[in-house]
């Protein structure tokens, strides 16, 4: 049974994060967001170390929002690199696509 509250559209669009690691020194680092959510994305091929619960900042095509950490993916089950993250930033227009709004589509940044 799928606990996600909002559907999820897959994506592959690429943003920059910056924060602080789980050792705590900042980073700034180009990922890939997988896929999208009203309330939040999932990022892949994060190399940083975090930590879960942290605040990360994400800009995609100039726009900024602010995200927390909300799981990290592990290894062993083949998520490693994959971070799900929540929007804490709601008035932001951050990406090309509605979520909310979207029945299919997939963005090409």
């Amino acid at each position: 049974m799928d606990r996600r509250r909002q559907k999820r559209i897959v994506v592959e669009l690429p943003v920059q994060i910056c924060g602080v690691d789980a050792r705590g020194r900042a980073f700034t680092e180009s990922v890939i967001v997988s896929n999208i959510s009203g309330r939040g994305a999932t990022l892949a091929d994060v190399k940083v170390p975090l930590k879960r619960g942290a605040l990360l900042d994400l800009e995609y095509k100039g726009n900024k929002a602010q995200f927390r950490i909300a799981w990290l993916g592990k290894k062993e089950n083949g998520k490693g690199g994959e971070v799900g993250i929540e929007n804490l930033s709601n008035s932001v227009l951050l990406w090309d696509i509605d979520p909310l709004r979207s029945t299919a589509g997939i963005g090409q940044g």
